[in-house]
């Protein structure tokens, strides 16, 4: 279990592997209408098959690095005891291969660096892959930087001994 107690404990250990999620041509389009992103290599179907050089559709290199924050906090890359994580930034992203839509993906992580911030807060820093069922290359590698709040120490109640 991850807390911010032992978080440096675990500089260079993998923190875990997610379940495997499908970007379907539905997640696809909604992430174009989302952003306004409509090229016809994502959204167009018929088209991609015929003049892709990928043969299908493929999912937006942002809508793959999205994907990022959901499957890392279904791994628990949050200390237990931490009131809140936010995005701090990325060092550096690599696009590698494109999720052709209808495949599964999966995110694998592991801790690169703790770095302490003022207030008892943290920025954590994690290399991210996230793998393509049944393909030699992952979609992507990214380092990305969180900000670790620490939850408020329970309060001692002035009615119990110490």
């Amino acid at each position: 279990m991850l807390t911010l107690s032992n978080i440096k404990d675990f500089v260079g250990r993998e923190l875990g592997v997610s379940s495997w999620i499908t970007v379907d041509q539905a997640r696809i389009n909604q992430f174009a209408d989302c952003t306004g992103d409509h090229q016809w290599i994502h959204v167009d179907v018929d088209r991609a098959k015929r003049e892709s050089p990928f043969r299908n559709a493929v999912a937006h290199g942002y809508l793959t690095l999205s994907l990022i924050a959901p499957l890392a906090m279904e791994i628990g890359v949050l200390p237990t005891d931490a009131a809140a994580g936010f995005n701090y930034g990325l060092d550096k992203v690599r696009f590698l291969a494109p999720v052709k839509a209808g495949a599964r993906v999966r995110l694998r992580v592991v801790l690169v660096g703790v770095e302490p911030k003022e207030a008892n807060q943290i920025v954590i820093k994690t290399k991210n892959t996230l793998e393509i069922d049944g393909s030699d290359k992952p979609a992507l590698i990214a380092e990305t930087l969180a900000l670790i709040v620490p939850g408020k120490a329970k309060a001692v109640d002035a009615g119990e001994p110490r």
